[in-house]
């Protein structure tokens, strides 16, 4: 059984509108998660470890001023358009529109003020809590008033998110949440002792500005990816050379530091290949039912949490750009690699690349993907 609370959690400024933000508390006998009317931001989210000992295992704040200041989407819902969209830019039934740049060319997880910056409205379900709002047609520059339901329910050890969007106008849209995991407890220094595997056969690469590549991997690697796109129905009504483009953009990880499909410890890992660290798109199973995507362990606690969705990808991302300049909870620093998101969504930059999963939502449509966070400790 699931106890579902509420409790106001403070005050927007009046340059953001104003406004009240609530907290809601979902619990079960092993896993107690807080979430915020905010951005529908996971604020906390406890487990226990094998000892029985409580940890609080996502990045975040105290308090409402940490959210309201710039930070790096911190537990937050984003869109309307998560992930990249290169240069900002797209074009819908022959209408080019130009999004704002808040990631040098790029546009960002919905641009200035998406998702994550807005108050959402509350329902309060019995094991759960859904948060709705309307987003504008124009607003970030999109096009089409936009419904969005967000609902998370909490079973046991299971923490459910579906995402729900109908809209007036055709449109992109790929939701995702962003939250940042430290299974050893927020605060801790790194995640270097973490063992991460990831559910896929093929990633993508990206250009130094996060934005997918053409590169070519192998002759081989480009059959092997033409063979998999063809038999995974992508392609379905394309002509061949739109699979010859998506073999372009989309490498086998087999014998790259990419193949996680067996546990690493991502400390080692990261020091055999020379990485500086992972904010790459993992290319999942094409079908519209639910299937394991990725699982993430602490071996010295025995926390452990299992990624299952809906969706097309994955964004494997280990908090690179963290420095420590922000103090989170308890006002403890987050340096580089202290935290690991894993981020189910559509591919990067898709409403640009036909030959990739669909990114448009079209009136009389329903987006509806679901994601699952198990978490467990042996």
């Amino acid at each position: 059984m699931t106890e579902v609370k509420r409790e106001v959690f403070g005050q927007m400024p009046q340059e953001e509108g104003g406004g009240m933000v609530e907290k809601f508390i979902l619990k079960s006998d092993s896993v107690k998660v807080e979430i915020l009317s905010l951005g529908c931001i996971i604020a906390a989210l406890e487990m226990k470890g094998r000892d029985g000992e409580c940890s609080d295992v996502v990045l975040g704040f105290d308090t409402l001023e940490g959210y309201t200041r710039k930070h790096p989407f911190f537990g937050a819902v984003v869109g309307r358009v998560a992930n990249r969209i290169a240069k900002g830019r797209f074009t819908v039934d022959g209408k080019e529109y130009q999004l704002f740049l808040n990631n040098g060319p790029n546009s960002l997880h919905g641009g200035a003020r998406g998702f994550d910056k807005v108050l959402w409205s509350p329902q309060v379900l019995p094991n759960g809590v859904c948060f709705f709002r309307l987003s504008p047609d124009g607003e970030e520059g999109y096009p089409g008033e936009l419904k969005v339901w967000v609902t998370y329910t909490l079973i046991d050890g299971e923490l459910a998110i579906n995402y729900r969007a109908q809209t007036s106008k055709t449109t992109p849209i790929n939701l995702t949440n962003h939250a940042y995991f430290n299974l050893a407890g927020q605060g801790s220094r790194d995640i270097y002792d973490h063992e991460i595997s990831i559910e896929a056969d093929s990633y993508l690469p990206v250009d130094n500005t996060k934005i997918p590549t053409d590169r070519i991997r192998s002759h081989r690697n480009v059959l092997f990816i033409r063979w998999r796109l063809m038999f995974l129905k992508i392609c379905r009504a394309e002509p061949v050379q739109s699979c010859s483009r998506a073999g372009r953009e989309v490498a086998a990880v087999q014998g790259t530091s990419f193949d996680l499909r067996q546990p690493v410890q991502l400390g080692k890992h990261l020091q055999k290949f020379h990485l500086d660290g992972f904010d790459h798109n993992f290319c999942l199973p094409q079908v519209q039912a639910r299937r394991l995507a990725a699982r993430a362990r602490h071996p010295p606690t025995g926390r452990a949490m299992e990624v299952h969705t809906t969706q097309p990808g994955i964004q494997f991302y280990t908090g690179n750009n963290l420095d420590g300049s922000l103090k989170g909870k308890g006002a403890i620093a987050y340096p580089k690699h202290s935290a690991f998101c894993l981020e189910t969504q559509n591919w990067p930059d898709a409403i640009n690349k036909p030959h990739f999963p669909n990114a448009l939502l079209r009136p009389g449509e329903e987006y509806n993907h679901t994601t699952w966070l198990v978490f467990n400790a042996a």
